[in-house]
C-alpha cells in the first residue's frame, strides 16, 4: 500500500473507479502512513481519521468524479468546515470553521477526501516550515533539512507518501519551493485562476493549487479548482481547452530566455542551481526549442522593500482576524517575534505608503511583463540554494528582519512572478550529488499555463522524476 500510495492521482482514482482498489482501503493506507511518518517528518497539524474513513466508506467502484475516492491534505491557512484552522500559530488557537473554502468545496467536489491538515511557517510567512507551535517540519530526502515553505508540509507529505497529492498557495513561491526542496511539481498559476472565497474577494500575490509528482496530475487539478466563483472580485476568464488536455499536446517550437540574474540584488547563486538551469536549457535545446540567455530588467533592492511594505499589511490582517477571534485586541505574546516585526511595520506606515508601494510593484510587474513578452517561456534556477538545514531561516530569535532577509537571498526568483502575476511551475529535473533534490523554474505569458503545462510535459518525459523516492525515514523500518 506504501508504493500505492506514491503513485500518481489520476491513477489511483482510475483503481477505485474500476473497483481495483476501495476507496476505504485507499484512505486507509494513507491514514496509516501518517501515522507512521508524523513521529519523523511532521507534515500534519490535524489529521482526521474518523472523518476521512466515514467518507471513503461512502465511494464506491464507478464513481464518474476524476479523483473520486484519492486522499488529499489541505494547508492549515484555508477553511475546512469541522477540521481546526491554525495558521499554525499560537493566537488562531484551535479555532473551527464553520464553513469550507470555495477551493476545499471543489476539491470534495471532485471526489478527494480530506485526510487532514499541514504544517506551514506561521502565517506562511518564510520559505522554511518551521513554526513555533508545532515544531518543524522535516524534509524527506534528509532530515536536518527544510521541505521549503510555505506549504512545506503538504510537500514533505507527499514527498514521503503520506498522501500522493496535497493543497498549497503560493504568495512568494510557497507551492514553487517547497515542491523544489521535496522533488515534486509545483505550480503556480496565474492570477485569478483560482478563487480565494469566500473569505477574499481576490488577491494580488497568492493563488492556490497542489503539489504532486507528475505534471498530469497537476494539469488535472487546475481544472477541478479553476474558474470564477459568485461574487469574485476578478477572475481569470476560461481556458479554450481543458489543462489536463493541454499537457497532453506537443507545444511546438517555443522560444525561451533563460534568465540567471537574481531579481534580488545580493543574492548569490549556488553553482549547483546555475548548473541545473544550464542543463535545462541545453535539454530544452536538444528538444528543438530556441534558448537564448537574457538578462531581465528585475533586480533592485527597491522590490524587497515595496513587497514587504505590501507584505506586511497582509500579515498584519491574518492577526487582526486571529485577535477578533479571542475577542481582543493581539500582544506581542500571541505570535512569533516576525509575524510581531511585520504587525508594527504595517502599522508604523500610512495607508498612502501602502498604496504607494502597491503602485510601484504594478508599475514594475509592467515593464517585467512587457520586457519578457519576446518569449514563450522564462527559464531560471528554482532556487538560489538547494534545500537549507533546519534552523538556518525561522523568524525568531533577537534579530527577525535578518530571516526575513536571509530568506529572500535562498528565494529570490519566485516573488518577482506572483508580483507579475505570470503563471510558473518548478520542475524537479535534478539531484545534488548528495541526493537532494534540484528544481529549475518556467515561467509563460499571462494565462498561457496550457504553454507551461505542455512543456513542463515534454521535460517530465525526456527526463522522469516522479520514481524517485526518498529513503524511509528511520522511524518506519
Amino acid at each position: 500500500m506504501n508504493d500505492l500510495l506514491s503513485r500518481p492521482a489520476l491513477e489511483l482514482a482510475s483503481l477505485v473507479r474500476a473497483g481495483e482498489v476501495a476507496a476505504s482501503e485507499l484512505v486507509e493506507a494513507s491514514l496509516r502512513r501518517i501515522d507512521e511518518c508524523q513521529p519523523a517528518i511532521n507534515a500534519f497539524t490535524h489529521v482526521a481519521h474518523d472523518a476521512a474513513l466515514a467518507e471513503a466508506r461512502q465511494i464506491g467502484a464507478g464513481d464518474p468524479r476524476p479523483f473520486a475516492g484519492v486522499p488529499i491534505a489541505v494547508k492549515d491557512n484555508r477553511p475546512v468546515m469541522g477540521m481546526p484552522l491554525t495558521m499554525c500559530s499560537d493566537l488562531f488557537g484551535d479555532f473551527v470553521p464553520r464553513h469550507d473554502a470555495y477551493l476545499v468545496r471543489r476539491l470534495k467536489r471532485a471526489g478527494f477526501v480530506i485526510v487532514g491538515k499541514t504544517a506551514l511557517p506561521e502565517m506562511g510567512i518564510l520559505p522554511t516550515t518551521e513554526p513555533r507551535r508545532f515544531g518543524p517540519t522535516r524534509n524527506p530526502w534528509a532530515l536536518d533539512r527544510t521541505p521549503g515553505g510555505s506549504s512545506g508540509g503538504s510537500a514533505a507529505a507527499v514527498a514521503a507518501g503520506m498522501v500522493p497529492i496535497a493543497h498549497g498557495n503560493d504568495g512568494g513561491g510557497s507551492t514553487r519551493i517547497p515542491a523544489s526542496c521535496c522533488g515534486l511539481v509545483g505550480l503556480k498559476p496565474a492570477r485569478g485562476r483560482v478563487s480565494v472565497g469566500p473569505d477574499g474577494g481576490d488577491a494580488f500575490l497568492v493563488c492556490d493549487g497542489v503539489l504532486t509528482r507528475t505534471v498530469a496530475d497537476t494539469a488535472a487539478a487546475l481544472d477541478v479548482l479553476a474558474g470564477y466563483e459568485p461574487g469574485d472580485a476578478t477572475w481569470a476568464p476560461d481556458p479554450e481547452e481543458p489543462f489536463a488536455a493541454a499537457a497532453e499536446r506537443d507545444p511546438g517550437e517555443l522560444t525561451i530566455g533563460l534568465a540567471l540574474n537574481a531579481p534580488l540584488d545580493g543574492a548569490v547563486v549556488d553553482p549547483a542551481c546555475e548548473r541545473a538551469a544550464r542543463d535545462a536549457a541545453a535539454l530544452l535545446e536538444s528538444m528543438g526549442h530556441r534558448v537564448q540567455e537574457i538578462e531581465p530588467p528585475w533586480s533592485s533592492q527597491d522590490v524587497l522593500a515595496d513587497f514587504t511594505r505590501m507584505w506586511a499589511p497582509l500579515i498584519s490582517t491574518v492577526v487582526l482576524i486571529g485577535g477578533r477571534l479571542r475577542g481582543r485586541e493581539p500582544v506581542e505574546e500571541d505570535v512569533e517575534p516576525l509575524t510581531w516585526a511585520l504587525w508594527q511595520n504595517a502599522h508604523e506606515h500610512t495607508s498612502l505608503d501602502f498604496l504607494a508601494a502597491e503602485g510601484r510593484i504594478k508599475l514594475l510587474a509592467r515593464r517585467i511583463v512587457a520586457h519578457l513578452d519576446a518569449y514563450d517561456v522564462v527559464l531560471t534556477p528554482a532556487l538560489a540554494r538547494p534545500p537549507i538545514p533546519i534552523g538556518e531561516v525561522h523568524g525568531r530569535g533577537p534579530d527577525p528582519w535578518d530571516h526575513f532577509r536571509r530568506s529572500g537571498l535562498f528565494t529570490p526568483f519566485t516573488a518577482i512572478f506572483n508580483v507579475t502575476g505570470l503563471p510558473a511551475i518548478s520542475l524537479p529535473l535534478y539531484q545534488t550529488d548528495d541526493g537532494l533534490p534540484l528544481a529549475v523554474q518556467l515561467a509563460a505569458r499571462p494565462l498561457r499555463e496550457d504553454v507551461l503545462l505542455a512543456l513542463a510535459a515534454r521535460l517530465e518525459q525526456a527526463a522522469p522524476w516522479a520514481a524517485r523516492r526518498p529513503p524511509e525515514p528511520a522511524s518506519t523500518r
